[in-house]
This record gives C-alpha cells, sequence and structure tokens, in this order.
C-alpha cells in the first residue's frame, strides 16, 4: 500500500512539474535549477593545460653545404612526412613553352637510376607502409612521401632519385602525354568550373607574365614537349639551394644524416647545374578580362542535373604573403567568406559572413558567391566567384561590386572577432594534419629560409583592428580589376562599365537605356 501511494505522489510531481523536477542524481538530490551558462555549484574548478609561449616542438633549420635546406619539425607518432620542395612551377616557364611544370608532376615518381618503374617505388614504399604524391603549383614542386619513421634512410634516398635522377624514358612521356590531354578535357567537363576559373583570372590579372602563365599545359604544347626541354628546365630550376628537404614527425639529426648522405654530392642526370637562366621576373599586375562563351546547359545531366549558369569571378590585387598586409587580408577574406547556396552549417561554416548574409540570404536567385585569396612571395589577389543564371548576370556583377565597395567601409566589432577567431580556428585545425604541417614548414622555409610558428600567427591576426582592413581595402580598390567570365555571357556588363562601378562610391554599374530588348 505504501509503495502504491509513493508511486502515486510521484506521478502527481512529474505532471506538476515536468519530467526535469522528478530526475535525480546518483546522490539522490533532485536536478539543481543552474543555467547552462554558469558552472555547477559543487564541482571543483577545472585545470586547464597552459602554454608557456613556446611551442613544445621547434622547427629546427640547418643548410648543407652545396645550399640544400633540412627543415624538421618533430612529431608524436609512427608515421612520418618528407619530402622535397623545389622553388619552380609555372611561373618560371617564359622561356619555355608553357606546361613543362604540368608535365614533370605527372612524370614524377617513374623510373629512376635505382628504381626500374613506379611499381619499384610504390613496392619498395610499401614495405614501409609508405604513399608518395607530387603536386606543382605556380611557384612550387613538392614531392612527398608519408611513411614509418623506421624507413627514414630509404624515403630520403628515393626522394633523392625521384628528384634528381629520374630517367624520362620516352614511353613514360608519351603515356604523360596522353595523361595531360585527359586532364584537360576533364578540366572542361567537369561540373565545378573553379579551378578553369582560376586559371582564366590570373591570365587577366597578371597578363603573360609570372603567376599569370597557364599552370596547365595548353593543349598546342603538348607534343612539343620532349625529353630535351625538360632536362634544359631541370638544370635551371632544380639547384641544391632552390630545395628544401622537409620531414615532420623526425629527429632533426637523423634527417640532417640522411640529406648529406643522398642529397649533398649527387650529381643530377641532366649533368651540371646552370642557374645562370633563372627567371628573376617580377610579377606585373595588369588587369583585364578573359571570356569564354561556353554552353554550360548539358554540364551535369542526371536524375537532378544542375541548371545552366554563368560563372564571373572579380579580383583586385591584394599583396605578397612576406609583406605585413597579407595577414589583415586573410582576415578580410574569412569575414567575406561565402559558399554555396545549399551549403549546410553553423556559424563555423560561415553562414555568418558577409557573401551569405548580404548576398546569398537575400537573392534566392545566386547559387554561389564565395571569397577566394591567392598570394605569392611578389604579389597577392584577392577574387569573388559569383555563379546564377545567365539572364541575370548583369545584377549579380553589380551585386558583387558592392561588396567589394562595401569592404572599405568600418567592419563591426563583433564581425571582426568572428572572422579572426574563425582564421585562428582554422589554422589551428588544419595544423593537427601531419602532412599539412610538413607543407607549411617547407614553403615557409623555401620562400623566407625560416618559420613563423602557429602561436605567432595567431598573434598576428589577434592584433588586426578594423582600422587595418579599411586601409588595405582602400588600396586594393584602387587597383584595375581582373575578370573571368564563364558560360552564357550575353548579359555580361563590359570591362569598362565593371571597372566604373568599383571606381564609384556605391559600387553601382552605369545604367543603360535600351530602346528594344
Amino acid at each position: 500500500m505504501a509503495t502504491h501511494l509513493s508511486k502515486c505522489r510521484t506521478w502527481n510531481r512529474v505532471q506538476r512539474f515536468g519530467i526535469a523536477a522528478y530526475r535525480k542524481y546518483s546522490s539522490g538530490n533532485s536536478y539543481p535549477n543552474t543555467s547552462l551558462s554558469m558552472p555547477l555549484p559543487g564541482i571543483p574548478k577545472p585545470v586547464f593545460a597552459s602554454v608557456d609561449g613556446q611551442e613544445k616542438y621547434e622547427t629546427k633549420i640547418t643548410t648543407l653545404e652545396n645550399g640544400v635546406k633540412v627543415a624538421s619539425q618533430n612529431k608524436f607518432g609512427q608515421f612520418c612526412t618528407v619530402g622535397v620542395l623545389v622553388n619552380s612551377g609555372s611561373r618560371y616557364e617564359a622561356k619555355y613553352p608553357s606546361g613543362i611544370a604540368h608535365f614533370l608532376e605527372k612524370l614524377a615518381f617513374s623510373s629512376t637510376a635505382q628504381y626500374g618503374s613506379k611499381d619499384e617505388i610504390l613496392l619498395t614504399l610499401e614495405k614501409h607502409g609508405g604513399i608518395c604524391d607530387c603536386q606543382t603549383s605556380r611557384d612550387t614542386t613538392m614531392y612527398a612521401v608519408s611513411a614509418e619513421v623506421k624507413g627514414l634512410d630509404t624515403v630520403v634516398s628515393l626522394l633523392s632519385d625521384a628528384v634528381l635522377q629520374p630517367r624520362l624514358l620516352d614511353e613514360e612521356i608519351e603515356m604523360t602525354r596522353m595523361a595531360v590531354r585527359f586532364e584537360l578535357e576533364d578540366l572542361n567537363m567537369r561540373p565545378d568550373p573553379e579551378p578553369l576559373l582560376t586559371e582564366m583570372i590570373h591570365a587577366a590579372a597578371y597578363r603573360g607574365n609570372t603567376v599569370g602563365l597557364p599552370r596547365f599545359c595548353p593543349v598546342n604544347n603538348v607534343d612539343k614537349i620532349d625529353k630535351k626541354m625538360l632536362h634544359s628546365y631541370l638544370s635551371n630550376y632544380y639547384s641544391p639551394e632552390r630545395m628544401v628537404l622537409a620531414g615532420v614527425g623526425v629527429e632533426h639529426e637523423q634527417l640532417v644524416e640522411c640529406a648529406r648522405k643522398y642529397l649533398l654530392d649527387v650529381k643530377p642526370v641532366w649533368g651540371t647545374v646552370t642557374s645562370a637562366n633563372v627567371d628573376l621576373s617580377v610579377a606585373q599586375y595588369t588587369g583585364g578580362i578573359v571570356k569564354m562563351e561556353k554552353d554550360m546547359s548539358d554540364v551535369s545531366l542526371g536524375p537532378t542535373p544542375i541548371p545552366e549558369l554563368t560563372h564571373i569571378m572579380i579580383g583586385l590585387e591584394s599583396c605578397s604573403f612576406l609583406e605585413e598586409d597579407f595577414i589583415p587580408f586573410a582576415v578580410l577574406n574569412m569575414m567575406m567568406g561565402g559558399g554555396g547556396s545549399f551549403s549546410a552549417g553553423g556559424p563555423g561554416k560561415g553562414m555568418f559572413t558577409r557573401l551569405y548574409l548580404n548576398v546569398l540570404n537575400r537573392h534566392h536567385w545566386m547559387y554561389n558567391a564565395t571569397s577566394y585569396h591567392h598570394s605569392y612571395e611578389d604579389t597577392g589577389l584577392l577574387c569573388i566567384h559569383a555563379s546564377a543564371d545567365p539572364r541575370q548576370v548583369r545584377e549579380m556583377v553589380e551585386i558583387i561590386t558592392r561588396e567589394f565597395i562595401q569592404m572599405s567601409g568600418s567592419a563591426g566589432e563583433m564581425e571582426l572577432e568572428r572572422a579572426k577567431t574563425q582564421l585562428k580556428s582554422m589554422l589551428m585545425m588544419n595544423l593537427e594534419s601531419r602532412p599539412v604541417i610538413f607543407e607549411d614548414v617547407g614553403r615557409q622555409v623555401l620562400s623566407t629560409g625560416k618559420r613563423k610558428l602557429p602561436h605567432e600567427l595567431c598573434d598576428l591576426i589577434s592584433r588586426v583592428t578594423a582600422s587595418d582592413i579599411k586601409r588595405v581595402t582602400t588600396k586594393m580598390l584602387r587597383s584595375k580589376p581582373a575578370v573571368a567570365a564563364l558560360g552564357d555571357l550575353t548579359e555580361l556588363p563590359s570591362y569598362e562599365h565593371i571597372q566604373a562601378a568599383l571606381s564609384s562610391k556605391d559600387g553601382r554599374l552605369p545604367r543603360m537605356y535600351r530602346l528594344f530588348r
């Protein structure tokens, strides 16, 4: 009977105050009425790990007698990422047919003096649980291997062979021609136009010089590039003083020992190195427009095809990554943010960035609005990519030009802090990954001879003020625009009108009056 009365009282309590009032801790006490933003009473204060201002593992750098720099960063774990970064890429192809760097990327880790084929290289790496990859950008070529730390000697030996002793057999070059042709076809057919637009915006911004030279091999040059031409390029740009051997997850002394063994007195397959013909041109920003009329109606066929879109990218000159203004530009790029109209997520995904709030949330017909920042050792380019129905191209261009003009207005305190926090968060999250740390170490040491550690970069980000953003934007808006346009361009405003809009106070295009539409 007593048990029955107790159950009735409990049920009455649940009905009157809700289920939360009935819940009990294991100690028997009921739920405390404490806000989620306040610490629970009676709980001891947490003890957090503190940072003393010094990184646990600093980046160590040694320069060998022949000029090769060896940089390493230790990291806990049984695997390491080691690679050779070379100061070469498409920007150095002014005296050569464009596409040599693209060819070398495809030819990487093929047969060498020590290994008869790519399969032999992969089988050797498999013994140490390893993988290899080569990537070229406009200013850097990167050969990288991830493998067990115990196989470091084999890995450095293999890297030295792949970089300095490639055989470049006729059949390998012929296979590379096929691979390049396929990649060029794929570039024009893929639904995502971003790589093609990036190529076009660089060609428009730096017409015919340095970073404006094509990164992908033009179709006309595929049959022109041969072994003799590749050796000529390698002898100029693959010199020891233009190389960095970077490693993450390895002991520095061990990496230096391996570098001395395999990179110090090695004669490359192309003979003596002559760096006399190295192109030292400084990037000349020209501005301009590159257009490609293209039928985009059948780009993505299927059960849910993407509608026909016209893609526009507008860019302005920013600064090099060696300048102090690089950090304010990075914050500005994060503040603009953006993405696709179907992108899901919260504040961390960028839903509170300007291109979401001012563009995608207000103009339902726009499919994409994204900000990009490309930075090199002597120049930079901040651009916005937007896509919409071909009939609304003029309106879309005006929306983007207005966003550029509004950048020079004062940034709100909360908006600026969110962008800075987001940038620091992205930086630290990316640097959790070993291959990303490797690339960061290699690129920084290759370009500056030293490395800024993450906490130093975070301090620089924290110091950015609203006046810094206004200053760099005002400077940027003085440059001529670079425009890339892809798709149905019937409604595209003229370059002069886009330039006039970016020179006006409100970013509006000059009015056009037509008798007939």
